[in-house]
């Protein structure tokens, strides 16, 4: 009972911690940031970390747990995992968009410097949120708690960026290939979000058959979709016989991101992905052969 109530202090801290940096954030980036349309990501990233946080907080602080429509099991540490990859995303993200060859003193500067610096410790928050709540071994748990649930949130979180990186320009429709690829990310991202769904709803118990084995299924498919895609989708991005360019070109020193440092980024994202989903088949498996 002790460490269950120093743990609850110590959530309830993190918490607040979080709140306050993600709300320092976005209030000063808005107020002196001078972002313009190119900051609406970074905004999106905090103001939904602050809002999410604030609402776990609030069914927290006055017991409304029980009243919830959702698995609050799975929810906090969801949404937790989400905002720290979010915070994360705006941390790097951020800096290279608004700080990186920007010259001038000012106070524009300054409330730029602030807010990153914000943002990274808003991410360490959620982080340390993340590690006191996920499950431990032996201890029963909601699923969203466990390494394959968390894994579960990276791998919808990955295929989003890559949408993202995919889709401006649009760059999987020269070739069957890429437009494979394209729903390789697709299918993949929205079975992994339907798990995330069904977990955080407790609605697996409606599926009509096992969900640990419909896990082990999916991830074995998955792992396959995704191996075929971190191959193709580098070779029919640079490889020089479909007439692509191998080496960055030089029209992207000038520029922060170009066109092609965005397909080396997908490359990189589904790798990433891969030993993601590798790493999930495994725990999978596991599970399957422990409990059946």
């Amino acid at each position: 009972m002790p460490f269950v109530v120093l743990q609850t202090s110590r959530l309830l801290w993190v918490r607040t911690a979080a709140l306050l940096c993600t709300c320092v954030t976005f209030s000063v980036a808005a107020h002196g940031g001078a972002l313009g349309n190119s900051g609406d990501l970074f905004m999106f990233c905090w103001c939904f970390s602050f809002a999410g946080t604030l609402l776990v907080l609030v069914v927290e602080l006055f017991g409304l747990q029980t009243r919830a429509p959702v698995s609050w099991t799975n929810f906090p540490i969801t949404f937790a995992t989400y905002a720290s990859l979010l915070c994360l995303t705006a941390s790097v993200g951020f800096p290279l968009t608004f700080l990186k060859g920007y010259q001038w003193q000012g106070e524009v500067r300054d409330h730029r410097i602030a807010a990153t610096v914000f943002s990274c410790l808003a991410t360490v928050a959620y982080f340390v949120e993340v590690s006191l709540t996920r499950a431990r071994p032996g201890e029963v748990a909601g699923y969203m708690a466990t390494t394959p649930g968390l894994l579960k949130v990276c791998e919808t979180f990955v295929a989003c960026v890559i949408f993202v990186f995919v889709s401006e320009p649009v760059s999987y429709d020269r070739y069957p290939a890429l437009k494979w690829c394209l729903a390789v990310y697709c299918i993949c991202f929205v079975l992994s979000a339907a798990v995330v769904i069904l977990c955080v709803g407790e609605c697996t118990g409606c599926l009509p058959f096992t969900f640990s084995r419909f896990l082990s299924a999916y991830s074995f498919l998955a792992v396959a979709m995704y191996l075929t895609a971190t191959i193709l989708w580098p070779v029919f991005q640079f490889d020089s016989r479909y007439g692509n360019n191998a080496r960055r070109p030089d029209y992207c020193r000038n520029v922060g991101t170009c066109p092609w440092d965005k397909l080396v980024g997908v490359s990189v994202l589904t790798a990433l992905n891969l030993l993601i989903y590798l790493a999930d088949l495994a725990y999978s498996a596991r599970l399957v052969f422990v409990s059946g």
